[in-house]
Order: structure tokens, then C-alpha cells, then sequence
């Protein structure tokens, strides 16, 4: 709990440490104590969820001062953040002068997930044909009055259409005499208004960029993406595919605004899903009833075989998803990423299955606990665990190319799937190759 404002104060780097378990009326209390100074900053250094909280709760009579700091896009999400709360929206968008509705409705348009619902309406821009001492003195004008972020100078011709860019840099380091167009570079990296915003993260990845233009069907230009929107959005598309990853649905809201029942709600599916398809393992060990009743000690392994597999299979999972989210793989790779995980699979199990019978071996030794069998059963073991972590390691690696083609994330639950799937191979593995090995001795 937060002092009162009376016996305390805060600093910026405090409020900022203890924000996430304040309630909404300290929060407010400790909002208002900062100075006007550091106040717009941290205002602007917060979520949209967070700004739409604080935004909410203030009097009708402030929400103007802040409501009005943020730019477009930023405005866009406050927007889609309150959006849930009827009326809501409509009173921040009452807040706005005519233009800067318009530029947020425009944006509202677009996907939230997309480069139209990421960009900033408001850019730098400058005509070709102008002088590089004129487009110097229009970018001032520009700066003065509503851009807000300067990394680049987009040429654009009368129809808006794009024509060219040059960096600050570039600008300032041209002869005074000399046309934009003579400066600016030609071949422009862009995006479509429609473009997914992990491909754009992509591009920022890929090239560097500080900014990447928007355009529309007809090459005019409708804004820029920024590199900060991308740390957002990358942040973002990570929580996402690791909460998937787990096997559940992806949180639309940090864990303790999540409420009880809605974070139920997330878990409950997949983990039914996959208690069923657990219950295929019961049915493989079902069938080889026989078997453990004749010799109980299989039964001790049991574990060790399906928890290699499914381990094994979770890593190759992950390690197929996070290629294929940074782009360092494609579809038509799964030939090549089939024989190197089998390879993979061949000698992990390999390392694994020694072990497992060195284990045996020695404490057969010490306590003769696996009777005059053991080596054999040892054997059986180390085999099963070759074969369950290869087949693992391969179902971990095809599985998020199957998911993907089909039109699925690769991240939807993969690796649960997985252990599930290698889970009931184990068994049949194990007790098929234990009835081949042991036949006509503990069999």
C-alpha cells in the first residue's frame, strides 16, 4: 500500500516500481503528486490499458489535458483499451479537436494487429522538387506544429504518393542548392496498410529501420510504423506465443487483471484436451497388462522412457516455433529440419539410453535390486529411450510445420501436444521392444 500524500511523496522511479500493485485510487493519488514536469512523460510511458484506467477515473474536467498529449496511434489504442466500457469511447473522442478524430476514426478502422492500426497518421514530409534549404525550413514548420517523431523525410508527390526518403543526416549533409529528389533514395522499404504487424517486426529485424512507411493500394503514403511500436508489438506477439506454448490460450491483459473465472476460462480447454489424450497412455499400458504382470519392474521405467520423449519433443518444439516466428525457417525447410532433428534424436537417445543402462548396471550391482536379468532390461531401457527420444524429437519438429500449414499458430499448445503424443508412442515402444529383448527370461 502506498503512504499517504500527506506523509510522503514519491519519486518517478518509485511510482514506477510500485504501480503494478497499487490499487486505482492510489494510483491516481500518486499520479497526481509527480510535477507537471515528469508527469507527461510518465503518463506517456504507460500501457493503454494503463492510460485508460487512469483516463477513466479522472474528472471529465482533466482527461482533456491528457487525452490531448497522445498522438494518433497512441490515441487509437486508448481508444480500443476503453472501448470495453460502454460510452467510453465516445467521451475520449469527444475530447479531441475535429482532425485529431478524424486521424484516430481512420485508424480505429484498420486491425489492431495490423501496420494501419500500428501507424502514426502524423510523419515528416517533403516534396521533390523542393530545395534542401526548403525542405529544411518545412520540416521545422512541421516539427513545430504536429509531428512528433523525426527519423526520416518522406518525398511524396501531389497525389501523396510516395516518391523517395532521405534520413536527417542525408538532408543536412546535402549542398543547399541541391532538389530532394537528387539526394533522396528511390527504393523505398514499405509496408501495406493490411501487413501483419509480426511481418513488420520482421522488417525492423531485418533492416535496422527507425520507421517504415505505410502505404496504401495506390502507393500513397498513410504513415509510419516506429521502432518503439515495434518493442511493443515484439513484446507482445512473445507473451503470446510462450503462454501458447504452455498450453493454454494467449491473456488479453497482464496476469493479475485477468479476473478469476476469465483466467479459468484460458486454462480449462487445452488442458482437457490433453487429459483425454492422456488417457490413450492408459489404454497402451491396458495392453500390455500381461506383460507388467509378469514382470513388475517394467513398470518402474515407465516414466523414465515417456518423460525422455516428451522432454526431448518440448525442446524441438520450441526450438521449430521460435525459428519460424523470427523467420529463420519456411515450410518448405521440413525435409531439411526432419533428417537433422532424426540425427539429433539418433544421438541424444544414444547418451540417454547409456546412461540409462550404466544406471541399471551399477545399482544392479550394489543392491541387486533388478534380479539376474538386469542387463537385458537395461539394454531393453536404453533401446526404448533411443527409440522415444528420436521419435520425440522428430514429432517436436513437425508438428509446428504441420499447424502452420494448415493455417494454425506453430505455437497453439505444440509442446503439450507433444509430450501427450510421445507419452502413448513411449509405451508402445518400450513394452514392444522390453517383450522382444526379455521374451523367454522375465517374459
Amino acid at each position: 500500500m502506498m503512504d499517504s500524500p500527506q506523509s510522503a511523496s514519491l519519486s518517478v522511479e518509485e511510482l514506477h516500481e510500485v504501480w503494478p500493485v497499487l490499487s486505482i485510487d492510489e494510483r491516481l493519488e500518486g499520479f497526481r503528486l509527480l510535477p507537471t514536469s515528469v508527469a507527461d512523460d510518465f503518463f506517456l510511458d504507460l500501457s493503454a490499458r494503463e492510460q485508460a484506467e487512469l483516463i477513466t477515473h479522472l474528472p471529465a474536467s482533466e482527461r482533456r489535458t491528457w487525452v490531448r498529449l497522445l498522438p494518433p496511434d497512441d490515441l487509437a489504442d486508448l481508444v480500443q483499451a476503453v472501448a470495453v466500457e460502454p460510452g467510453q469511447a465516445d467521451a475520449i473522442l469527444a475530447q479531441l479537436d475535429d482532425a485529431s478524430r478524424r486521424e484516430v476514426n481512420v485508424l480505429l478502422a484498420y486491425a489492431e494487429d495490423d501496420a494501419g492500426g500500428l501507424m502514426n497518421p502524423r510523419f515528416a514530409r517533403v516534396r521533390p522538387e523542393m530545395t534542401i534549404d526548403e525542405a529544411i525550413g518545412y520540416l521545422r514548420k512541421q516539427a513545430r506544429e504536429k509531428v512528433e517523431t523525426v527519423y526520416y523525410a518522406y518525398a511524396l508527390d501531389a497525389e501523396q504518393r510516395l516518391q523517395g526518403v532521405l534520413s536527417l543526416r542525408q538532408l543536412f549533409q546535402a549542398a543547399s542548392d541541391k532538389k530532394v529528389a537528387d539526394v533522396m533514395q528511390h527504393d523505398v522499404v514499405t509496408v501495406s496498410e493490411n501487413t501483419d504487424q509480426e511481418v513488420v517486426s520482421q522488417l525492423f529485424t531485418e533492416h535496422g529501420f527507425m520507421a517504415l512507411p505505410v502505404l496504401d493500394e495506390q502507393n500513397r503514403m498513410k504513415g509510419i510504423v516506429t521502432v518503439d511500436d515495434i518493442v511493443d508489438v515484439v513484446q507482445e506477439e512473445a507473451t503470446e506465443d510462450i503462454q501458447k506454448v504452455g498450453g493454454m490460450e494467449a491473456l488479453e491483459a497482464p496476469y493479475f487483471e485477468v479476473g478469476f473465472f476469465g483466467m479459468l476460462k484460458k486454462r480449462i480447454g487445452w488442458l482437457l484436451v490433453l487429459f483425454l489424450g492422456q488417457m490413450l497412455t492408459a489404454t497402451a499400458m491396458s495392453s500390455f497388462e500381461g506383460a507388467i504382470e509378469r514382470a513388475v519392474v517394467l513398470s518402474l521405467f515407465v516414466p523414465l522412457i515417456i518423460s525422455s520423449g516428451g522432454n526431448s519433443g518440448s525442446q524441438a518444439s520450441t526450438l521449430i516455433i521460435r525459428a519460424l516466428a523470427l523467420g529463420e525457417m519456411r515450410l518448405k525447410d521440413w525435409w531439411r529440419v526432419a533428417r537433422r532433428e532424426v540425427l539429433s534424436g539418433l544421438v541424444l537417445g544414444f547418451v540417454l539410453g547409456a546412461v540409462g543402462l550404466a544406471r541399471i548396471v551399477v545399482w544392479q550391482e550394489v543392491s541387486g535390486a533388478y534380479g539376474e536379468h538386469a542387463f537385458l532390461l537395461g539394454c531393453a531401457v536404453a533401446l526404448s529411450v533411443l527409440g522415444v527420444v528420436t521419435f520425440g524429437t522428430l514429432a517436436g519438429s513437425m508438428l509446428p510445420l504441420v499447424l502452420r500449414r494448415f493455417g494454425f499458430d506453430p505455437a497453439s499448445a505444440s509442446a503439450p501436444f507433444v509430450a501427450t503424443l510421445v507419452d502413448v508412442s513411449g509405451v508402445v515402444i518400450y513394452f514392444t521392444v522390453a517383450s522382444l529383448l526379455l521374451r523367454g527370461t522375465l517374459l
